[in-house]
């Protein structure tokens, strides 16, 4: 029934509650999710639900590494990919979203879905997350095969749609 990966996912996320037994008890007993602050094991780039799923296509792709966690959120039309913490990153892009410290998300348990929330790719209980640097990548790629806007048939679509970089 549970394995040992399952459990170490259900540890870790919980581990980003302020009380990790309680956060069980919303995902077991409750309303099904837990509000979770990022910031201190990870952060969330949430992105519009076409250009995320294209980029979760492109990462993939790379045989020699596994994507870390992605979450959907159904009724929002919204993908969130999970990448390590850290200020020191800006993202630039229509639609993108950089969720931080500070900030807090509804998280559904890594063993189902709830409501509107569903785990693409579950965390995996290691702590394995996104490279901003390949996420950019596959976001810049997913761009140039997403068709472009029907308002403004001549506008052209650049590598610089969205932009991953360090604030100094």
């Amino acid at each position: 029934m549970w394995n040992t990966a399952w459990m170490r996912s259900v540890e870790w996320l919980a581990a980003a509650a302020i009380d990790p037994r309680d956060c069980k008890r919303q995902w077991d007993h409750g309303t099904g999710t837990a509000l979770l602050e990022a910031g201190r094991y990870w952060n969330v780039l949430s992105v519009p639900e076409e250009l995320g799923l294209h980029a979760l296509n492109v990462l993939w792709y790379d045989p020699l590494r596994t994507p870390g966690p992605v979450l959907r959120h159904s009724k929002a039309r919204r993908v969130g990919f999970f990448l390590p913490p850290g200020p020191d990153q800006q993202w630039i892009g229509a639609g993108i979203r950089h969720v931080g410290k500070g900030s807090w998300i509804p998280v559904p348990p890594p063993y189902r879905d709830t409501g509107h929330l569903e785990w693409i790719i579950p965390p995996d209980g290691r702590g394995t997350l996104h490279s901003p640097d390949r996420l950019e990548a596959a976001l810049h790629t997913a761009t140039s095969t997403l068709p472009l806007p029907e308002t403004d048939p001549h506008e052209a679509r650049t590598d610089s749609t969205i932009r991953c970089g360090t604030i100094t």
